[in-house]
């Protein structure tokens, strides 16, 4: 398919079906004369819009953009970077949940509710507790618990806390990770959503996903495999998946379990490298067909901060195992 949105850049599009149209809540990429580095200060996002679409087969409907729901000056708490959102809802309301800088330059989650999956949104004055790191992905279960998945590497700081989940070390930002022979890869993170939908139900644990050869988490080292970004969770029958971006090798990747806390298991890619530094996806099931969401950069010619969101329908096997596939 070509670009769904042409009249503004989005990236990171999180999809989801509200009410019988599929939503998308991308971060909205604008120019910037900051140049490409490795935290990512060039995805200089100031702001959200959402978009809706009646159909996606055998061609998409026109898109509608419900214009701008959230700013950063909306956002007390908030310096810089409004960067990959996600929605939920739950008992009639709907949550956005969002990455930003605070004032400090460290990145946090926020929240904002409100009574439609269009808005209006309005934040918490403060991020959620204990929250920390980028590209939140929210995931409500069939039996009604809700769980908070985030985490991304290098700009998105999930390295500097190595002492804990509540200290930030400063000395790892930038192109890092751990990583050296042996060393486990970073995980993802998860936490239990209270019926609030704005505060951990405990203490937020790191998400590990084991190499199918060996049974042992995949290593730091492994960045064909490895976490680095995006992650997303969907579940079809029993078998939950757990899929992400690993980052500077520019695949999308998943991994089964029959838990959404985990352990998982990797298996395999669902998508190549497209145009692009990386991408960024979600993963949802609208009028029996699954779908795709991601993006490149086709329609800035390659400007890696200027990107746009496509879709593509994806099938499984006999055994479940998603079917990798190539942009268009």
């Amino acid at each position: 398919m070509p670009p769904l949105i042409t009249h503004v850049y989005t990236a990171d599009p999180s999809a989801h079906v509200f009410n019988g149209k599929v939503y998308i809540y991308p971060s909205h990429d604008r120019e910037t004369d900051i140049q490409f580095n490795d935290n990512g200060d060039q995805y200089d996002m100031a702001d959200y819009h959402v978009f809706s679409l009646d159909a996606l087969s055998p061609e998409p409907s026109p898109v509608t953009d419900h214009g701008v729901v959230l700013r950063t000056e909306d956002v007390p708490w908030v310096s810089k970077q409004l960067w990959a959102p996600d929605c939920a809802t739950k008992n009639g309301r709907y949550y956005l949940y969002f990455p930003a800088r605070d004032k400090q330059g460290i990145f946090r989650i926020g929240v904002a509710e409100g009574p439609s999956p269009e808005g209006p949104f309005v934040p918490d004055p403060e991020p959620i507790p204990g929250s920390f790191s980028i590209d939140p992905a929210t995931f409500v279960d069939d039996d009604g618990q809700a769980y908070l998945y985030f985490g991304g590497l290098w700009g998105g700081q999930l390295q500097c806390y190595q002492k804990g989940n509540d200290i930030f070390d400063g000395e790892w930002q930038g192109p890092k990770e751990v990583s050296g022979e042996g060393v486990p890869a970073q995980g993802a993170r998860v936490g239990k959503l209270n019926d609030d939908m704005r505060t951990f139900a405990g203490d937020v644990q790191e998400l590990i996903i084991l190499a199918p050869e060996t049974g042992k988490p995949l290593l730091g080292d492994d960045h064909d495999r490895r976490f680095f970004e995006a992650a997303w969770m969907h579940k079809r029958g029993d078998t939950y998946y757990f899929s992400y971006s690993t980052g500077d090798t520019h695949y999308l990747c998943y991994a089964t379990g029959k838990s959404p806390l985990g352990p998982f298991t990797y298996g395999g890619r669902i998508l190549e490298p497209v145009l692009g530094w990386t991408t960024h996806h979600s993963i949802v099931e609208f009028k029996g067909k699954t779908y795709l969401f991601y993006h490149d950069c086709e329609l800035s010619k390659g400007v890696d901060h200027l990107r746009s969101v496509k879709a593509k329908e994806i099938f499984y096997d006999d055994e479940g195992k998603i079917i990798t596939t190539t942009a268009d």
